[in-house]
């Protein structure tokens, strides 16, 4: 299909609009690994995943690092059948998911451009014409963040997602009870506590998950305590999904057998990619589980594009999409990827759809 030339790995560091507080960080800028592929022919790929230490242990120090490492193992690659990118990409070295994932995502956009079909093809076609946005709730008093979901709902966006594990679980039902009293019964609401929780209070906030009136919950303990997911989960009838807990399909099958989640948050940077992220949601589709897609806070529209083409491809999306350039400063691209009425949508433009601006990559770059 062609053969693989250069790659050539950045890492830029974008600021937010505003921090953004998660249960043991606070996020001020998208420090991101930004690979550049360039085939035999004189084609380019982009691709791009965020450093996210406390969820895949990648900082972008070590995510550049991994992507020099991977580069001349795989330059000069003759990339014959799209189905084994992955496993080519993969090959090289253990782990490092997240360079890996910016790594196959910038060789699918080549894929595309070259047979002029927009990735979701490439995945397999589109199942829906657009997937829905989560809007985040978080980082205000509780009539600020009333204000804002109000905003948000005016805006377009129906499904919601409270962002919990900081304050204790009290008031963060406080909280997610106060954004369904502002959003009423029909919007989706969900909370996150990103591992944020103690034993004793994530099974309280479970106890009162539904009187708060949320519709499913994230993550409310560390990722490897899969005996008190279980535990968590067992207290209501409020489903429960794992996020920082799930790396591979193997986890997967590990909460799902344990009784330890019933939908799970799927990411590239977790999983290594694009194809591993529809393998994961495929069986997760056959066996019952419910499917959120996110990227991570906060990436630009290359990797959000990326996630946008995936969220199309996928057997169902019934948890919706996390899609986080929208919370940057300004974004790598001159025209960033388009949220309108709490949807994202994609035209039949080839691979990915968006390249950077060079002025903005260079100006927010910050390794090489």
């Amino acid at each position: 299909m062609f053969k693989l030339q250069k790659i050539q790995p950045y890492v830029v560091s974008i600021p937010l609009k505003s921090p953004i507080k998660m249960a043991g960080i606070v996020v001020e800028t998208a420090d991101n690994l930004i690979v550049r592929a360039k085939d035999s022919d004189g084609n380019v790929g982009w691709g791009e995943a965020s450093s996210a230490p406390t969820m895949t242990g990648e900082t972008p120090e070590s995510m550049l690092a991994a992507a020099r490492f991977i580069a001349p193992r795989i330059e000069g690659l003759e990339v014959e059948d799209l189905s084994h990118i992955h496993h080519q990409v993969d090959a090289p070295m253990y782990g490092n998911h997240g360079a890996k994932a910016a790594i196959e995502i910038a060789l699918l956009d080549i894929a595309g451009k070259r047979s002029g079909k927009p990735i979701y093809e490439l995945l397999g076609g589109a199942r829906r014409g657009e997937a829905r946005i989560l809007a985040m709730i978080a980082g205000g008093d509780l009539e600020t963040e009333k204000a804002n979901a109000r905003k948000l709902a005016d805006a377009g966006f129906d499904a919601f997602k409270v962002k919990i594990g900081i304050l204790g679980a009290d008031l963060d039902l406080e909280r997610s009870a106060a954004a369904r009293s502002v959003l009423g019964e029909d919007m989706q609401i969900s909370a996150d506590a990103n591992q944020g929780y103690t034993r004793d209070d994530a099974l309280d906030f479970a106890r009162g998950a539904r009187q708060a009136g949320l519709n499913f919950m994230e993550q409310l303990l560390p990722g490897s305590d899969i005996e008190g997911m279980a535990a968590c989960a067992e207290e209501t009838d409020v489903p429960l999904g794992a996020d920082e807990g799930i790396h591979s399909l193997n986890d997967l099958r590990i909460h799902k057998d344990a009784g330890a989640a019933k939908g799970a948050s799927l990411k590239p940077i977790k999983l290594g990619g694009l194809f591993p992220v529809l393998e994961a949601a495929n069986w997760m589709n056959a066996n019952g589980m419910h499917i959120n897609l996110a990227g991570k806070v906060a990436e630009s529209t290359i990797a959000s594009a990326a996630v946008a083409h995936v969220a199309l491809a996928l057997p169902q999306l019934d948890w919706d999409t996390s899609i986080t350039h929208q919370y940057l400063a300004e974004d790598l691209t001159d025209d960033p990827l388009k949220i309108e009425n709490g949807v994202v949508r994609l035209d039949d433009r080839p691979g990915l759809g968006w390249e950077p601006s060079e002025e903005r990559l260079q100006r927010y770059q910050i390794l090489q």
